[in-house]
Protein backbone atom coordinates (compact mmCIF):
# COMPACT_ATOMS: atom_id res chain seq x y z
CA UNK A 1 0.00 0.00 0.00
CA UNK A 2 1.34 3.28 -0.44
CA UNK A 3 1.97 5.71 1.71
CA UNK A 4 -0.55 8.68 -0.31
CA UNK A 5 -3.22 6.09 0.30
CA UNK A 6 -2.71 6.76 3.72
CA UNK A 7 -3.48 10.24 3.32
CA UNK A 8 -6.57 9.48 0.61
CA UNK A 9 -8.12 6.42 3.53
CA UNK A 10 -8.59 9.77 6.45
CA UNK A 11 -10.17 11.95 3.49
CA UNK A 12 -12.53 9.27 2.94
CA UNK A 13 -12.95 8.84 6.33
CA UNK A 14 -14.13 12.31 6.91
CA UNK A 15 -16.43 12.56 3.91
CA UNK A 16 -17.90 8.68 5.50
CA UNK A 17 -18.45 10.15 8.81
CA UNK A 18 -20.04 13.49 7.58
CA UNK A 19 -22.75 11.57 6.39
CA UNK A 20 -23.45 9.43 8.95
CA UNK A 21 -25.84 12.24 10.18
CA UNK A 22 -28.63 10.53 7.85
CA UNK A 23 -28.63 7.35 9.38
CA UNK A 24 -30.83 5.75 11.30
CA UNK A 25 -28.78 3.92 13.25
CA UNK A 26 -26.86 6.21 16.05
CA UNK A 27 -24.21 3.15 16.62
CA UNK A 28 -23.37 2.59 13.31
CA UNK A 29 -19.81 2.40 12.66
CA UNK A 30 -17.42 3.62 9.85
CA UNK A 31 -14.12 2.85 9.67
CA UNK A 32 -11.62 3.12 6.57
CA UNK A 33 -8.20 1.28 6.45
CA UNK A 34 -5.72 -0.03 4.06
CA UNK A 35 -8.28 0.48 0.95
CA UNK A 36 -10.90 -1.10 2.85
CA UNK A 37 -14.26 0.63 4.11
CA UNK A 38 -15.67 -1.24 6.84
CA UNK A 39 -19.62 -0.13 7.64
CA UNK A 40 -21.34 -1.72 10.22
CA UNK A 41 -24.60 -1.73 8.52
CA UNK A 42 -26.31 -5.14 6.87
CA UNK A 43 -28.96 -2.39 4.78
CA UNK A 44 -27.64 -1.83 1.08
CA UNK A 45 -29.59 1.30 1.37
CA UNK A 46 -27.15 2.96 4.01
CA UNK A 47 -23.48 1.31 2.77
CA UNK A 48 -24.74 3.00 -1.10
CA UNK A 49 -24.85 6.63 0.73
CA UNK A 50 -21.77 6.40 2.00
CA UNK A 51 -19.97 5.45 -1.23
CA UNK A 52 -21.60 8.10 -3.05
CA UNK A 53 -20.18 10.60 -0.69
CA UNK A 54 -16.72 8.74 -2.11
CA UNK A 55 -14.62 10.99 -4.55
CA UNK A 56 -11.84 9.44 -6.32
CA UNK A 57 -8.07 11.61 -6.50
CA UNK A 58 -5.92 10.89 -9.48
CA UNK A 59 -3.17 8.08 -8.67
CA UNK A 60 -5.85 6.18 -6.10
CA UNK A 61 -6.33 2.27 -6.62
CA UNK A 62 -9.30 1.67 -8.73
CA UNK A 63 -11.28 0.25 -6.42
CA UNK A 64 -12.02 -0.24 -2.75
CA UNK A 65 -13.02 -3.61 -0.75
CA UNK A 66 -16.47 -3.08 1.57
CA UNK A 67 -16.33 -4.85 4.90
CA UNK A 68 -13.03 -7.15 4.71
CA UNK A 69 -14.67 -8.05 0.82
CA UNK A 70 -17.40 -9.85 2.40
CA UNK A 71 -20.69 -9.95 0.47
CA UNK A 72 -23.89 -8.13 2.61
CA UNK A 73 -26.02 -11.35 0.68
CA UNK A 74 -27.27 -14.47 2.18
CA UNK A 75 -26.84 -17.62 0.84
CA UNK A 76 -30.69 -18.96 1.90
CA UNK A 77 -32.03 -16.34 -0.89
CA UNK A 78 -30.92 -18.32 -3.87
CA UNK A 79 -34.88 -20.07 -4.66
CA UNK A 80 -34.32 -20.07 -8.50
CA UNK A 81 -32.94 -18.88 -11.36
CA UNK A 82 -33.94 -15.93 -12.38
CA UNK A 83 -33.02 -11.48 -12.68
CA UNK A 84 -34.92 -9.04 -10.50
CA UNK A 85 -34.02 -6.00 -12.84
CA UNK A 86 -35.33 -2.96 -10.68
CA UNK A 87 -37.09 -0.22 -12.66
CA UNK A 88 -35.53 3.21 -13.66
CA UNK A 89 -35.75 5.45 -11.51
CA UNK A 90 -37.10 9.02 -12.29
CA UNK A 91 -34.48 10.25 -13.80
CA UNK A 92 -34.07 7.16 -16.36
CA UNK A 93 -30.93 6.01 -14.36
CA UNK A 94 -30.49 2.28 -13.28
CA UNK A 95 -29.85 3.56 -9.79
CA UNK A 96 -31.61 0.39 -7.73
CA UNK A 97 -29.10 -1.60 -8.86
CA UNK A 98 -30.29 -5.42 -10.32
CA UNK A 99 -29.57 -8.61 -8.82
CA UNK A 100 -29.47 -12.16 -10.17
CA UNK A 101 -29.56 -15.80 -9.18
CA UNK A 102 -27.28 -17.43 -11.66
CA UNK A 103 -26.26 -21.32 -12.23
CA UNK A 104 -24.31 -23.25 -14.52
CA UNK A 105 -27.36 -22.64 -17.72
CA UNK A 106 -26.75 -18.85 -17.59
CA UNK A 107 -23.14 -19.36 -19.23
CA UNK A 108 -23.82 -17.39 -22.85
CA UNK A 109 -22.57 -17.82 -25.96
CA UNK A 110 -20.27 -15.00 -26.89
CA UNK A 111 -20.79 -15.48 -30.42
CA UNK A 112 -24.74 -14.73 -30.64
CA UNK A 113 -23.66 -11.31 -29.24
CA UNK A 114 -25.32 -8.66 -31.58
CA UNK A 115 -24.64 -4.69 -31.49
CA UNK A 116 -26.07 -2.36 -28.53
CA UNK A 117 -27.86 0.55 -29.18
CA UNK A 118 -29.26 1.79 -25.75
CA UNK A 119 -28.00 4.87 -24.75
CA UNK A 120 -28.24 5.10 -20.93
CA UNK A 121 -27.86 8.06 -19.02
CA UNK A 122 -25.01 10.48 -19.74
CA UNK A 123 -24.08 8.99 -23.03
CA UNK A 124 -21.42 11.53 -24.81
CA UNK A 125 -18.63 8.74 -26.66
CA UNK A 126 -15.55 10.19 -27.05
CA UNK A 127 -12.28 8.85 -28.92
CA UNK A 128 -9.20 9.36 -27.15
CA UNK A 129 -5.92 8.45 -29.36
CA UNK A 130 -8.25 5.85 -31.08
CA UNK A 131 -9.83 4.35 -28.30
CA UNK A 132 -13.73 4.53 -26.92
CA UNK A 133 -13.43 6.27 -23.53
CA UNK A 134 -17.27 5.01 -22.42
CA UNK A 135 -19.17 1.90 -22.69
CA UNK A 136 -22.32 0.51 -21.87
CA UNK A 137 -21.82 -0.95 -18.45
CA UNK A 138 -24.06 -3.88 -17.80
CA UNK A 139 -24.97 -4.66 -14.41
CA UNK A 140 -25.13 -8.39 -14.84
CA UNK A 141 -22.85 -8.91 -17.39
CA UNK A 142 -23.57 -10.36 -20.61
CA UNK A 143 -21.56 -13.47 -20.04
CA UNK A 144 -23.56 -14.35 -17.07
CA UNK A 145 -27.08 -13.81 -18.47
CA UNK A 146 -27.36 -16.26 -20.66
CA UNK A 147 -31.32 -17.33 -21.26
CA UNK A 148 -32.59 -14.64 -19.15
CA UNK A 149 -35.41 -12.60 -20.70
CA UNK A 150 -36.05 -9.19 -20.57
CA UNK A 151 -38.54 -9.61 -17.17
CA UNK A 152 -35.81 -11.68 -15.90
CA UNK A 153 -37.55 -15.18 -15.71
CA UNK A 154 -34.90 -17.84 -17.25
CA UNK A 155 -36.46 -19.04 -20.75
CA UNK A 156 -34.86 -22.73 -21.69
CA UNK A 157 -35.19 -21.29 -25.92
CA UNK A 158 -32.99 -17.93 -25.39
CA UNK A 159 -29.59 -19.12 -25.98
CA UNK A 160 -28.30 -15.06 -26.00
CA UNK A 161 -27.85 -13.05 -22.77
CA UNK A 162 -28.51 -9.96 -21.78
CA UNK A 163 -27.83 -6.90 -24.56
CA UNK A 164 -30.12 -3.95 -25.01
CA UNK A 165 -31.75 -4.80 -21.89
CA UNK A 166 -31.90 -0.49 -20.95
CA UNK A 167 -32.82 -1.63 -17.20
CA UNK A 168 -29.63 -3.56 -17.47
CA UNK A 169 -27.27 -0.26 -19.04
CA UNK A 170 -25.03 2.54 -17.34
CA UNK A 171 -22.45 4.94 -18.55
CA UNK A 172 -19.84 3.20 -17.74
CA UNK A 173 -16.05 4.17 -18.60
CA UNK A 174 -14.25 2.14 -20.91
CA UNK A 175 -11.35 1.19 -18.05
CA UNK A 176 -13.79 0.59 -15.39
CA UNK A 177 -15.54 -2.00 -17.26
CA UNK A 178 -12.63 -3.36 -19.32
CA UNK A 179 -9.94 -3.42 -16.58
CA UNK A 180 -11.96 -3.51 -13.16
CA UNK A 181 -15.55 -5.00 -13.33
CA UNK A 182 -14.14 -7.84 -15.10
CA UNK A 183 -12.01 -9.10 -13.24
CA UNK A 184 -15.28 -9.45 -10.74
CA UNK A 185 -17.30 -11.04 -13.74
CA UNK A 186 -14.53 -13.59 -14.20
CA UNK A 187 -14.68 -14.73 -10.80
CA UNK A 188 -18.65 -15.17 -11.19
CA UNK A 189 -18.53 -16.70 -14.31
CA UNK A 190 -15.69 -19.28 -13.13
CA UNK A 191 -17.85 -20.21 -10.13
CA UNK A 192 -20.61 -20.85 -12.50
CA UNK A 193 -18.20 -22.79 -14.96
CA UNK A 194 -18.04 -25.13 -11.83
CA UNK A 195 -21.65 -25.56 -11.18
CA UNK A 196 -22.01 -23.16 -8.23
CA UNK A 197 -25.10 -21.48 -7.53
CA UNK A 198 -24.73 -17.88 -7.12
CA UNK A 199 -26.33 -14.61 -6.11
CA UNK A 200 -24.75 -11.48 -8.12
CA UNK A 201 -25.50 -7.72 -7.13
CA UNK A 202 -24.28 -4.60 -8.98
CA UNK A 203 -25.41 -1.50 -7.93
CA UNK A 204 -24.67 1.80 -10.03
CA UNK A 205 -23.97 4.63 -7.49
CA UNK A 206 -24.90 7.99 -8.48
CA UNK A 207 -24.63 11.26 -6.98
CA UNK A 208 -27.35 13.29 -6.19
CA UNK A 209 -28.99 14.23 -9.75
CA UNK A 210 -25.98 13.30 -11.40
CA UNK A 211 -26.81 11.46 -14.70
CA UNK A 212 -22.99 9.57 -14.95
CA UNK A 213 -22.58 6.80 -12.02
CA UNK A 214 -19.80 8.12 -9.86
CA UNK A 215 -18.83 4.46 -9.12
CA UNK A 216 -20.74 0.55 -8.87
CA UNK A 217 -20.96 -1.48 -6.21
CA UNK A 218 -20.52 -5.22 -7.02
CA UNK A 219 -21.40 -8.20 -4.80
CA UNK A 220 -21.57 -11.67 -5.11
CA UNK A 221 -22.17 -15.06 -2.85
CA UNK A 222 -22.32 -18.89 -4.40
CA UNK A 223 -24.49 -20.61 -1.86
CA UNK A 224 -21.50 -22.74 -0.77
CA UNK A 225 -19.58 -19.77 0.08
CA UNK A 226 -16.04 -20.02 -1.80
CA UNK A 227 -17.16 -16.98 -3.81
CA UNK A 228 -17.70 -13.84 -1.57
CA UNK A 229 -16.41 -10.31 -2.47
CA UNK A 230 -18.04 -6.83 -1.83
CA UNK A 231 -16.08 -3.97 -3.81
CA UNK A 232 -16.76 -0.57 -5.11
CA UNK A 233 -15.26 0.48 -8.49
CA UNK A 234 -14.74 3.99 -9.32
CA UNK A 235 -15.84 5.02 -12.15
CA UNK A 236 -12.61 6.77 -14.21
CA UNK A 237 -10.57 6.53 -16.53
CA UNK A 238 -6.96 7.69 -17.44
CA UNK A 239 -6.24 11.14 -19.03
CA UNK A 240 -10.03 11.63 -18.71
CA UNK A 241 -12.23 14.06 -16.47
CA UNK A 242 -15.92 13.57 -16.41
CA UNK A 243 -18.33 15.88 -15.36
CA UNK A 244 -20.57 13.04 -13.75
CA UNK A 245 -23.26 15.66 -13.80
CA UNK A 246 -23.57 15.43 -17.37
CA UNK A 247 -21.45 12.78 -18.48
CA UNK A 248 -19.44 15.45 -20.44
CA UNK A 249 -15.87 14.67 -20.43
CA UNK A 250 -11.94 16.89 -21.10
CA UNK A 251 -8.90 15.36 -21.48
CA UNK A 252 -6.62 15.67 -18.64
CA UNK A 253 -3.19 13.91 -19.31
CA UNK A 254 -2.57 14.11 -15.25
CA UNK A 255 -5.71 11.76 -14.13
CA UNK A 256 -4.15 9.10 -13.09
CA UNK A 257 -5.27 5.69 -12.37
CA UNK A 258 -3.07 2.31 -11.56
CA UNK A 259 -3.91 -0.86 -13.81
CA UNK A 260 -5.38 -3.52 -10.81
CA UNK A 261 -3.60 -6.73 -10.42
CA UNK A 262 -5.47 -9.32 -12.43
CA UNK A 263 -6.55 -6.92 -15.22
CA UNK A 264 -7.16 -7.99 -18.75
CA UNK A 265 -4.78 -6.74 -21.49
CA UNK A 266 -7.49 -5.88 -23.81
CA UNK A 267 -8.24 -2.46 -25.21
CA UNK A 268 -10.66 -1.80 -27.83
CA UNK A 269 -8.68 -0.07 -30.80
CA UNK A 270 -8.53 -1.46 -34.08
CA UNK A 271 -4.60 -3.52 -33.61
CA UNK A 272 -5.59 -4.59 -30.18
CA UNK A 273 -8.86 -6.36 -31.60
CA UNK A 274 -6.73 -7.76 -34.78
CA UNK A 275 -4.16 -9.22 -32.04
CA UNK A 276 -6.37 -10.81 -29.76
CA UNK A 277 -9.29 -11.53 -32.35
CA UNK A 278 -10.14 -15.03 -30.30
CA UNK A 279 -10.31 -13.76 -27.20
CA UNK A 280 -12.56 -10.73 -28.41
CA UNK A 281 -14.95 -13.31 -29.75
CA UNK A 282 -15.61 -14.42 -26.39
CA UNK A 283 -15.02 -10.84 -24.32
CA UNK A 284 -17.76 -9.29 -22.46
CA UNK A 285 -17.19 -6.45 -24.64
CA UNK A 286 -17.48 -7.69 -28.09
CA UNK A 287 -19.84 -5.17 -28.82
CA UNK A 288 -18.10 -2.07 -28.15
CA UNK A 289 -15.04 -2.66 -30.65
CA UNK A 290 -18.03 -2.53 -33.79
CA UNK A 291 -19.53 0.63 -31.94
CA UNK A 292 -16.11 1.99 -32.30
CA UNK A 293 -16.23 1.13 -36.31
CA UNK A 294 -19.18 2.38 -36.89
CA UNK A 295 -18.28 5.48 -35.34
CA UNK A 296 -14.83 6.16 -35.62
CA UNK A 297 -14.63 8.56 -38.60
CA UNK A 298 -17.73 10.70 -37.18
CA UNK A 299 -15.71 11.00 -33.99
CA UNK A 300 -12.11 11.28 -34.80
Amino acid sequence: MKKSNLVVSFLLLSLLLAGCGKSTNDNEKTTVKNNNITINNKKDEVIDQKLDQLEYKSGDQAYIEINNNKANLKTTDWKYNHVVYADLDNMNRTSAGNIAYLEHRNLANGSLRSTQRVEPTAWHQKFVNGSAIINRGHEIAYSVSGGISLDGSYKPGLKSGDQNNIKNLFTQSAFSNQKVQTIYETKVRDALKEGKKVIYKVTPIFKGNNLMASGVHMQALSTDETLNFNVYLYNVQPGVQFDYATGRSKVDKNMSVPTPEGAPNFNNNHRSYKNNHHYVRNYRHYNNYHEYHHNYHHYR
